[in-house]
């Protein structure tokens, strides 16, 4: 026993370390700070931990020790002692490189990887914000805001014409040998290609096994796909389909007339009164919050934690925390992304810091933590946002006022006929990975990847392209989230499925201080050492259960926005409660380097600060 509470102490503190040197330098690097060497520093600190976590002796060791142990008398600590090398055991399972040529190809993969980013990070795409004017640089969040909200049809059209050039770029600059040599690896593994790898490892199951969900889902929601379009087509003519049109044309209107109610300056402090009139607390986790876009920063939000929570010899490790946004407070839709981020890295950020378990290896958001667990989490809170009463209490202008009843009804009228269609996005990418992983060497052309993402994206959403063109997902570059874009849809199953257990049991979301304790117990808590089907389990007595997302999808805009009027109708026999939560965050809002606001002296304090910061710098 003595021998085996060694290892594993050791093996907790020797994880910390390595971990926390990747995710400092990890953050430095993806956001454009900390000079130029910073890069080949990250490199070599990534090195170290994949080098750490696929230690080929590591399972043989766990193994002895754990058959030790299971034969001694059953004791509180003998029984921790086990549950903590066991999830041990599952973590290096996930991530053992035993042969030293995989290993070699992980290390290329690596090397290629941080290779395409740094390249990538010296192209610049370029937009039309004005007809009359020059083009602009824009960040891929820029340039999808531009073509969800700008009037003229060339400016969105340029916006679209520069993400499809961020594709031919990737194309003819390493794409198709990253491919090539993630399936290398994934063969050398015992798997047939990098897809079959991950998905195994990141959701325990096959292919098969998942394309039976999606297949069912896509067959379910398709229907109402096509005819939320040929409504679309017939109202505001065939042209409104094409892929630059098609975000303005179903709600360009209403996120213009909703952008007075939502400003980006007021983002974080909805996002700390609700979340803690929620009671969703942090455990003590320092937060640091980079949310404006900036040159040279990674364009893509995140949340990676870069000391995992858990307990540690009985002693409470609080978790260190950063997720990033990519707002641009002057462009109209702003305030609702930015809002919309905080929530989704928000949730992610609440998940991680609840973790209660007796080693890193439960807190952490790589395998064996599956990534449709984590996103269940954040997708949850996010989709708060669209709630009747949600807007209600936290949509106000600049005169007090609070978002009209109507203005409500347009939005749903212009989000629910387009909601198959917006979630069948998220089927692009696995279909398009499937494919595109089971192809040989000499099929991997520029040319033929183009097509099989144009081809894709035409039989999953019924139009000619995607919006946000499929190789232009960011997902795809690294990795670590390639081939795990499926997750998403996964976890939007699980969402509805919990937001159905909320209303049937309290009969309200926003505001509701009973969530943040019953997702901390039965989703947060636990960590990865249970299933993401035991957590639902835990919670809403059944196992997962996709029908309640396809439901959602194919409801009527008069069925949905009876329930928003039932939903505001109820939070108006219901008080506010008062925003006195104590959450327990250190928070951070950060520019790069510069500090723009903090809690030290109290959450209203860093609310106003960052207000006053955004307002100095946009108006």
């Amino acid at each position: 026993m003595p021998h085996a509470i060694d290892y594993f102490n050791r093996l907790n503190q020797d994880y910390l370390a390595v971990h926390q040197a990747k995710e400092d330098l990890f953050w430095q690097h993806y956001m454009g700070t900390g000079g130029a060497e910073v890069s080949g520093r990250f490199a070599a600190a990534e090195t170290a931990y994949k080098r750490f976590i696929a230690e080929p002796t590591r399972p043989a060791e766990l193994r002895h020790l754990i058959s030790q142990l299971a034969t001694a008398p059953s004791s509180p600590e003998r029984d921790q002692m086990l549950h903590g090398l066991r999830g041990w055991a599952r973590f290096f399972d996930c991530n053992v490189i035993e042969d030293p040529l995989a290993q070699g190809l992980m290390d290329e993969i690596i090397a290629a990887e941080n290779d395409l980013y740094a390249r990538r990070k010296t192209l610049t795409l370029k937009h039309l914000l004005a007809e009359q004017d020059p083009p602009v640089a824009a960040t891929l969040g820029e340039l999808l805001t531009n073509q969800a909200n700008n009037d003229s049809e060339r400016c969105r059209q340029s916006s679209q014409q520069a993400l499809r050039d961020l594709e031919q770029w990737l194309l003819h600059n390493g794409f198709p040998e990253l491919v090539s040599l993630r399936n290398r690896f994934a063969r050398q593994m015992g798997y047939r290609n990098f897809f079959d790898y991950k998905v195994n490892k990141t959701e325990q199951m096959t292919p098969e096994q998942l394309f039976a969900i999606l297949d069912s889902f896509e067959l379910q929601t398709r229907d109402g796909m096509q005819a939320s379009l040929r409504r679309l087509a017939s109202e505001k003519g065939d042209a409104a389909l094409a892929p630059w049109n098609i975000r303005y044309a179903s709600a360009g209107d209403v996120t213009r007339q909703l952008d007075p109610y939502l400003p980006f300056a007021d983002s974080l402090r909805s996002w700390v009164d609700s979340f803690k009139r929620l009671h969703i607390g942090f455990n003590g986790a320092r937060m640091q919050l980079d949310l404006l876009v900036r040159q040279g920063k990674y364009e893509n939000g995140f949340m990676h934690g870069s000391v995992p929570s858990f307990l540690s010899q009985g002693t409470w490790v609080p978790a260190r925390i950063n997720f990033t946004s990519l707002a641009r407070p002057d462009q109209l839709g702003s305030g609702i992304s930015g809002i919309a981020t905080l929530f989704h890295e928000g949730g992610h950020a609440a998940h991680f810091a609840n973790i209660r378990q007796n080693a890193p290896c439960f807190s952490q958001e790589f395998p064996p933590t599956s990534m449709a667990y984590a996103e269940t989490q954040s997708m949850f809170c996010d989709s708060l946002l669209d709630d009747a009463d949600w807007l209600k209490r936290y949509a106000v202008n600049d005169r007090g006022e609070a978002v009209s009843d109507a203005l409500i009804h347009d939005a749903i009228a212009a989000r629910q006929p387009m909601r198959a269609f917006n979630e069948r996005h998220i089927l692009l990418v696995p279909y398009f990975e499937w494919a595109l992983y089971q192809w040989d060497d000499a099929q991997l052309t520029p040319e033929a990847i183009t097509r099989l993402a144009r081809d894709n994206e035409r039989r999953i959403l019924g139009i000619d392209g995607s919006p946000r063109p499929t190789m232009a997902i960011p997902h795809l570059l690294s990795q670590e989230s390639a081939c795990s874009y499926q997750g998403y849809l996964l976890a939007l199953m699980a969402v509805e499925q919990t937001r159905r257990f909320f209303m049937q049991r309290d009969g309200y979301l926003t505001d509701n201080p009973a969530i943040g304790p019953s997702l901390a117990r039965h989703y947060w808590q636990p960590g990865n050492s249970v299933s993401h089907d035991a957590t639902l389990v835990s919670l809403t007595g059944e196992g997962f259960n996709p029908a309640y997302l396809a439901n959602v999808c194919n409801q009527t805009v008069e069925q949905a926005w009876r329930q928003a009027q039932d939903c505001m109708a109820q939070a108006q026999t219901r008080p506010q409660p008062p925003v006195d939560f104590a959450w327990q965050a250190e928070i951070q809002v950060v520019d790069g380097d510069e500090v723009l606001a903090s809690n030290a002296e109290g959450d209203d304090t860093v609310c106003r600060q960052f207000a006053q910061a955004i307002q100095r710098r946009y108006g």
